[in-house]
């Protein structure tokens, strides 16, 4: 082994390869297992590969742990990681929690952990990075740290008691929605649960928006009214709209008074459309400017960094108001177009005349046929009024056309075909799960 001793959190999201050099996957957690009288020994690694599966390896296949790499022999079981009884995931379920020194009671958390190898092929946890409660009232100073080993502490965790989650909440920061919603589902429920409750309600509705339906519901099921209404408000519409739809029609209708006005107006009005019309698939907060705008104000727009890239692919021009429902709709500019133009130029001139918006009655297959045909990764969406509603972005129809595990299916399965699936689709029945945004 190139490393004798190696701290757990600087594991996590550290590429795994084989002898070959040939990338593997990466980190998610390292799998223990408690002993009476000695220290948790490791028993191996959950690593995602490609297809957002999650496999075990077993320690003894892990043949170093370098610079920001781990190296295996190279065989690895594909099958999907099971966690059996016996088995704690440091990660998981050991950071943050409660621990209490034998010698003079201190309190602290647990904030990582140190695994070190004893011999060939034979971890086990050496020392724990723990902070003590912080000695002053101010919210900028935190409690002092210090290193222990584990004969030095023992846990202190009441039956039923939340543990805390803001440590894995800090080491799975920079993972995508898409990964961190992996990552929760990967959980132990009841850990899932104090994770989701944890988070900020912008984070909790980015990764709410890349969960299969049965999941957020059973999230949202779990928090008090105020603050799943907080974290719908976050969400975009045509999520939040798929998401009550899947409700109690009580709790989804106590929901949308507790939500912000305006929040709340756009998921109602999505709601009334049929889920396999471009109003069903449509999102409602497209860019939308006046023709007299220039080219320098919408390159602004689309600068932001919280936009979809979708969305941002054009910018609507209407006539006041600027909101939907809109003015008079009255062309889209795309981006590209916008580059080869002065900052000063009036985006009233540079209309794209050849495309024609949609009806929010327009069937979802047209609307499909409508962005193939023509390369396009949005279309505008107007009512019989030419107001402009919203649009249909690229990954709305994917996930339209996708089967309802998409998120869960692996990377060698086969997804069956669109027209093998008529009628099949979560949407289909009532408002299904929408795209990530």
């Amino acid at each position: 082994m190139s490393a004798t001793r190696v701290f757990v959190a600087r594991l996590a999201g550290c590429t795994v390869f084989d002898p070959a050099g040939d990338r593997v996957g990466k980190v998610r957690d390292v799998l223990v297992v408690y002993r009476t009288g000695k220290p948790p020994r490791v028993v191996g690694l959950i690593v995602e590969i490609p297809g957002k599966r999650r496999v075990f390896v077993s320690i003894g296949r892990v043949t170093s742990i370098g610079a920001g790499q781990i190296i295996t022999t190279g065989l690895i079981n594909v099958r999907r990681f099971e966690q059996r009884g016996g088995e704690v995931r440091v990660i998981a379920e050991l950071f943050g929690r409660r621990v209490v020194f034998r010698n003079g009671g201190d309190e602290a958390t647990i904030e990582d952990v140190a695994i070190e190898e004893q011999g060939p092929g034979e971890w086990q946890i050496s020392q724990l990075f723990v902070r003590k409660p912080k000695t002053t009232a101010s919210p900028f100073v935190k409690g002092p740290t210090t290193f222990a080993t584990w004969n030095e502490i023992r846990e202190e965790q009441e039956v039923g008691e939340a543990q805390s989650a803001e440590q894995l909440i800090a080491t799975y920061a920079d993972l995508k929605p898409a990964d961190l919603a992996n990552t929760l589902l990967d959980l132990p429920q009841e850990r899932m649960i104090e994770v989701a409750e944890e988070l900020s309600d912008d984070r909790l509705a980015d990764v709410l928006e890349e969960m299969p339906e049965s999941d957020q519901v059973h999230i949202l099921a779990q928090l008090d009214d105020d603050r799943a209404a907080d974290v719908l408000d976050q969400m975009q519409p045509d999520d939040a709209a798929d998401l009550i739809a899947q409700l109690p029609e009580d709790r989804g209708e106590h929901l949308l008074e507790l939500m912000e006005p305006e929040e709340a107006e756009d998921v109602r009005m999505l709601l009334r459309f049929d889920p396999e019309t471009a109003g069903g698939l449509m999102t409602t907060e497209p860019i939308i400017l006046s023709a007299d705008a220039t080219v320098a104000e919408a390159l602004a727009s689309i600068r932001r960094s919280e936009l979809a890239p979708a969305l941002a692919a054009g910018v609507c021009i209407t006539l006041p108001p600027y909101e939907s429902p809109t003015g008079r709709f009255l062309g889209m500019v795309h981006f590209q177009r916008m580059l080869r133009y002065p900052p000063h130029e009036r985006l009233g001139t540079l209309l794209d005349q050849s495309l024609d918006p949609v009806g929010v009655r327009t069937s979802a297959a047209e609307v499909s046929r409508i962005l193939a045909s023509y390369n396009l990764v949005q279309v505008p969406v107007v009512d019989e009024q030419h107001r402009l509603l919203g649009v249909v972005t690229i990954d709305d129809v994917l996930d339209y056309l996708l089967p309802d595990d998409w998120r869960s299916i692996d990377e060698n399965d086969e997804l069956p075909a669109a027209e093998q699936r008529a009628g099949t689709n979560g949407r289909r029945a009532g408002r299904g799960t929408s795209s990530p945004q």
